[in-house]
C-alpha cells in the first residue's frame, strides 16, 4: 500500500467518525494498520520515511478517537500505548503540527482519574513536564482540564467537579465519555458515605447531594442500591439495621471523604 492510499483510508474514517459510523471505521482502521505494516511504519524506526510517521500517528491517534466514542476503555489505552513511541520522536523527526497528542494525552489523564489510578495520574504529568512540549502543555485546554479535576478532587470541591463536567464545558465530545465514568466513581462514594452517616433523607436532598437531575432519577438511584424509597424519603436499610446514630457517630461516618483526602495525599508521598 502506497501513502496515498493510506491517506485516501484516512479521509474515509475521519468522514465515518463524522457520521457515527463507528463500525465503518474500525474496519477501516484495521486496514490502515494493515498498511503501516506494509511502510514498515507501525513502529517508528531510523530510517521511517517523515511522511510515514505522520501518517502513523494520524492512524493511531483516529484508532484511540474512535475506542472511546465507542466506550472502550481497553482499546483506547493500547492505542496510547502504541502513540508513545511516535509522541517521544523530536519534532525534527515528526512535527506537531497536524497530531493531537495534547488531546489524546488528556484524555489518558482523565481516563487514569475515573480509574482512581493517581500513580499513573502523576508519573504521566511528571513526564510530560519534562517533555519538549511541556511550556505548550502548561496552557493547553486538553491537558489543564483533567490537572484542574484532580485538584478539585484533591480538595473535596466536587461542585466544582460535576460543573466542569457539563457538557457545554468539557474541551471535546470524547471528554464527556470519561467525565460521565468520573461523576460515578464521585457519586458512588457519596451515596457510601451517606448510608453510613444517616438513616434517612428527603429525596430533594439527596438530588443535590449526589448531582442528579431529577427526582427520578435519585428513585432509579435508590433502587439500584436496594434503598427504601417511602413519603418523600431515602431509608439506608443498613441504617434500619443497626437504629439511629448519634451525633458524633455521624460525624465520625461523614469523616470518610476526609480519610480518604488523607489517604490519598500519602498515595502522592509514595510517588515522589
Amino acid at each position: 500500500m502506497s501513502e496515498a492510499d493510506l491517506t485516501a483510508i484516512l479521509r474515509r474514517i475521519h468522514s465515518s467518525l463524522s457520521h457515527r459510523d463507528y463500525g465503518t471505521a474500525t474496519a477501516l482502521l484495521t486496514k490502515a494498520k494493515l498498511g503501516l505494516l506494509s511502510l514498515n511504519a507501525l513502529i517508528p524506526t531510523p530510517t521511517t520515511p517523515p511522511g510515514a510517521l505522520a501518517l502513523a500517528r494520524e492512524t493511531l491517534e483516529l484508532g484511540a478517537l474512535t475506542s472511546i466514542r465507542q466506550q472502550d476503555p481497553e482499546g483506547f489505552t493500547r492505542y496510547v500505548q502504541q502513540l508513545q513511541p511516535f509522541y517521544e520522536l523530536p519534532s525534527s523527526r515528526l512535527p506537531r503540527a497536524g497530531g493531537n497528542r495534547s488531546k489524546i494525552t488528556g484524555l489518558y489523564l482523565l481516563l487514569l482519574l475515573s480509574q482512581g489510578d493517581y500513580a499513573g495520574f502523576h508519573t504521566l504529568l511528571e513526564a510530560l513536564e519534562v517533555s519538549e512540549d511541556a511550556k505548550a502543555f502548561e496552557e493547553d485546554v486538553f491537558i489543564q482540564y483533567p490537572v484542574k479535576l484532580e485538584q478539585w478532587l484533591m480538595e473535596g470541591s466536587y461542585d466544582k467537579v460535576w460543573g466542569a463536567t457539563k457538557s457545554e464545558r468539557v474541551p471535546s465530545e470524547e471528554y464527556g465519555v470519561f467525565s460521565e465514568v468520573l461523576i460515578g466513581t464521585i457519586r458512588s462514594e457519596i451515596a457510601s458515605c451517606s448510608e453510613k452517616a444517616y438513616t434517612s433523607l428527603p429525596i430533594s436532598n439527596a438530588k443535590n447531594l449526589l448531582f442528579l437531575d431529577s427526582e427520578g432519577s435519585v428513585i432509579a438511584f435508590a433502587e439500584a442500591r436496594s434503598w427504601v424509597v417511602r413519603d418523600g424519603r431515602i431509608y439506608f436499610p443498613l441504617q434500619q439495621e443497626q437504629g439511629a446514630r448519634t451525633e458524633k457517630e455521624i460525624l465520625v461516618a461523614s469523616g470518610t471523604v476526609i480519610e480518604n483526602a488523607i489517604g490519598y495525599a500519602r498515595e502522592l508521598e509514595t510517588i515522589v
